[in-house]
């Protein structure tokens, strides 16, 4: 409780920094809304990937690609805390084990829902992945806008950021690479 106080009043501070009356009434539950909405937006820092992905494993003798792509997400900026609005694509190859399919939009969020850079969340998603399933590779491709670049700076208005990172097969064989790509190429940029 004590900790929940301290934010909000933070908040308060913010408002009467800007210029705004406390008070007023649209204004007088803002402070416990912006907590409730961080307590959201961060809820990231209190969850294990490993448990998540851990949860649904099941032996399987499928040894082909699995992508599953255009998983929104919306993270907020380390440096800015503005948001960051994307999609990621996300692939392995199993290697005796497959996961649940819903565990993986699952992970992107638990790295989401961290303040981020785009280029470390792409790491550590592929890395958490990586680790956990063992599989024979993964990859994680990111495409985002940046408010931090859209609303305020340079105000380049619609311009995305890619990322990748790449394990096993997929860092290795070039052929694996390329299938990878062309699968996500036609989510890129809709």
């Amino acid at each position: 409780m004590k900790d929940e106080k301290k934010f909000e009043d933070a908040i308060k501070s913010v408002l009467e920094y800007v210029g705004e009356d406390v008070t007023r009434e649209g204004l007088e539950k803002t402070p416990s809304r912006v907590r409730k909405a961080f307590d959201f937006m961060c809820s990231g820092y209190k969850q294990d990937p490993k448990e998540i992905i851990n949860s649904a494993l099941f032996t399987s003798s499928n040894d082909e690609m699995v992508v599953i792509k255009d998983i929104e997400f919306y993270s907020m900026c380390e440096h800015h805390m503005l948001p960051i609005i994307g999609k990621a694509h996300v692939a392995y190859i199993p290697n005796g084990k497959v996961v649940g399919l819903s565990k993986i939009p699952r992970v992107v969020d638990v790295f989401a829902r961290r303040l981020q850079i785009q280029e470390q969340m792409t790491e550590q998603i592929c890395d958490a992945l990586h680790e956990a399933l063992n599989p024979k590779g993964v990859a994680v491709m990111i495409d985002a806008r940046h408010m931090c670049m859209e609303m305020r700076g340079v105000e380049k208005i619609c311009s995305t950021t890619v990322t990748s990172a790449l394990r096993g097969l997929f860092k290795k064989e070039k052929k694996t690479k390329d299938e990878f790509l062309s699968i996500v190429a036609q989510s890129l940029h809709k």
